[in-house]
């Protein structure tokens, strides 16, 4: 079992590898994948042969920073999206339907639409305003759902967070029909992008992941008891408001930094935290880092087919995970309907 587990992991890995080398070398300019392996090599180990440095400033400060970052991004979702799923014992619960990338997006629209200058803050005053504001929207849902419920159940956290989401989008959309010069820039951050971005906001988003994922895992057993049910938990000895709370936070500051640098893309915390446990079980040790691998790499992938197919256009990411998600949507509710 644990064979197969470990050969599994090992093709994440090579195809994770391999969506990076295509998300570098397609483009207006193909670049081959030794080629990149070359400049990679020249750039960090300072060995390799000689490549015409326009394609090394093309990969360096172009298309690796938007290739890694859209891969951290989906990951940071995907992870985010499978902690939610098991905390919440509901199969639709992810970040995005429960109102936090709607908090951080609403943040970042603030901001835009009251056309404030960067200042000391300089490139980060955005991300920094749509981190704080996705995690003081999942304060706000769980603090909420507390004073309905004190005992915290799942329902009524996903409906306050959907009723939320949904509260925060239409200010969002009002924002946007009410200032028409920064209306463009908004829809913009509400469909998702990774085009532009440098190396600063890799360094920001990486620590984050990696702290995050790190404490998911030292959560494995809690979040394994959780998806037995909240009684059965309990009984188990797991404080169940305290983990929920402590979960909760963890997945806002997450997302919250996600959507910072790259806008609300929805659907891939849905989606690939299902696919993931088809085939590696139910176990969180293995399902967490194979949702991170697994969503890095759909999200490139995406990323790619966004920018190419109707190039020399670029479609949102946001519309082309929708253009996924939906119908996988459909076909978790009506099945499990049926």
């Amino acid at each position: 079992m644990e064979n197969k587990t470990m050969l599994k992991i090992l093709l994440l890995v090579t195809a994770a590898g391999a969506s990076i080398l295509l998300g570098i070398g397609v483009g207006s300019v193909f670049i081959p994948p030794a080629d990149i392996l070359a400049i990679l090599g020249n750039s960090l180990l300072g060995k390799g042969k000689a490549i015409d440095p326009i394609y090394a400033t093309l990969i360096m400060d172009m298309r690796l920073p938007r290739v890694l970052l859209a891969f951290l991004v989906g990951a940071a979702l995907s992870a985010s999206g499978t902690v939610m799923q098991s905390v919440l014992k509901n199969p639709l619960a992810s970040p995005f339907g429960m109102g936090i990338s709607a908090g951080a997006g609403l943040g970042a629209a603030v901001v835009i639409v009251s056309g404030t200058t960067a200042g000391m803050m300089g490139v980060f005053l955005l991300p920094t305003v749509s981190f704080v504001s996705g995690l003081l929207t999942v304060i706000l849902v769980m603090g909420v759902a507390a004073r309905i419920d004190r005992g915290l159940s799942n329902t009524t956290i996903v409906l306050i967070g959907m009723v939320i989401s949904l509260f925060f989008s239409a200010i969002m959309n009002l924002l946007a029909t009410l200032s028409p010069t920064y209306a463009q820039r908004i829809n913009l951050w509400q469909l998702g992008s990774f085009s532009m971005k440098e190396w600063s906001s890799i360094w920001v988003l990486l620590p984050v992941t990696i702290l995050c994922l790190i404490c998911f895992q030292c959560a494995a057993r809690e979040l394994d008891i959780m998806t037995f049910g909240e009684e059965q938990a309990q009984s188990m000895g797991v404080n169940l408001k305290r983990s929920k709370w402590l979960l909760m936070l963890c997945v806002a500051v997450l997302t919250g930094t996600a959507v910072a640098f790259a806008g609300i893309i929805g659907f891939v915390d849905l989606i690939v935290p299902h696919v993931v446990r088809r085939f590696f079980g139910s176990s969180h040790r293995r399902v967490i880092p194979a949702s991170a691998l697994f969503g890095g790499t759909f999200m490139v992938l995406c990323d790619l087919a966004a920018r190419t197919i109707a190039s020399p256009r670029e479609i949102p990411i946001g519309s082309v995970t929708a253009l996924i998600g939906v119908p996988f949507f459909i076909y978790i509710y009506f099945g499990k309907r049926k």
